[in-house]
């Protein structure tokens, strides 16, 4: 078998209604653009009749890989699986529920043939309820593009392109695939934007909720870290260690000052309390630094990662 160009992942979760026209659209886009392809779909546990028509559209063509997860692990792992058998050089994702439309994945590919390493898609007129669905989205992309500049409108669309060997190089946990263009920019990638259709819901429902918005600042905070001090950890911990005891030195040798020129009992004073607070958080927070630069150095040294990447090289 020629090996793929394109390898296409979807992660899928009860989209039984959804799955015959996602082939049909699929694979007329696909065979429209002409390149050797994959299409992945990790089945995340689906409780419906999903994985029987998937495995039936596996017997009748091939090029469809079905993987079947023993229970929900989310859409991570979906993509996460997807990525880990992708033999394409360009890695596509789309969701199963045919709100993106196969249609747009030549603009995307011509992004790609530009030059840049992850496109991704842009639905400048989606179709989701506002104050649910696009408000928080809006809210939430300004933030994420504010706190890892990496300037896009969407970070939530599922239709994106990936150079395989960008995306091979990134471990997903939690509910990290929508910052993946944010955690890539670590290596020095170039990211572009395509404006996408969006269609609205035809079967099935949502699988997500206003919760998610919580959940995708909380994931924020892991990437914030990890693109900032993933190799330095005692900058972050250190540095808040060193205001923390500082101030508290501070505070006591003022204390210390009323205690003996100006022969005042500071025993009771609640500042002496905070000094002593401050001071030991400080030499907490130093220690939890130390700790992270021993981790660190343990993880790059044993797994043989490199703490820099090469775009290419010559002679």
């Amino acid at each position: 078998m020629t090996d793929p160009l394109i390898s296409v992942v979807i992660p899928l979760y009860n989209e039984e209604e959804a799955i015959d026209e996602l082939y049909r659209q699929l694979t007329a886009a696909l065979e429209a653009y002409g390149a050797p392809y994959e299409v992945i779909v990790a089945d995340d546990g689906s409780t419906d009749g999903s994985f029987e028509k998937l495995s039936a559209i596996h017997q009748r063509d091939p090029r469809w890989r079905i993987i079947r997860f023993r229970r929900n692990f989310g859409q991570t792992a979906g993509f996460s699986a997807g990525f880990d058998r992708a033999r394409g050089e360009v890695i596509l994702t789309i969701d199963a529920d045919l709100q993106n439309d196969p249609a747009d994945i030549p603009k995307l590919m011509a992004k790609i043939d530009e030059g840049y390493d992850i496109v991704s898609g842009w639905r400048v007129d989606r179709q989701d309820t506002f104050l649910t669905r696009k408000l928080p989205s809006m809210v939430a992309n300004r933030l994420i593009s504010h706190s890892t500049n990496v300037q896009l409108h969407d970070y939530g669309c599922s239709l994106k392109a990936y150079r395989a060997d960008v995306v091979k190089n990134i471990n997903l946990y939690g509910e990290l695939h929508r910052f993946i263009p944010a955690m890539a920019s670590g290596y020095g990638v170039r990211v572009a934007e395509a404006p996408v259709n969006h269609r609205a819901r035809e079967h099935g429902k949502s699988k997500y909720g206003i919760s998610r918005t919580f959940r995708v600042l909380l994931d924020l905070m892991t990437v914030y870290f990890l693109l900032g001090y993933s190799t330095r950890p005692i900058h972050v911990f250190g540095g808040v260690g060193l205001i923390s005891f500082g101030l508290g030195v501070l505070i006591g040798l003022y204390l210390t000052l009323v205690k003996f020129a100006l022969g005042q009992d500071i025993g009771t004073r609640p500042l002496l309390l905070l000094a002593v607070l401050l001071i030991l958080l400080g030499v907490q927070m130093i220690a939890m630094g130390l700790l992270g630069e021993l981790i660190i150095r343990t993880y790059y040294e044993s797994t043989g990662k490199s703490i820099y990447y090469v775009r290419e090289e010559l002679g």
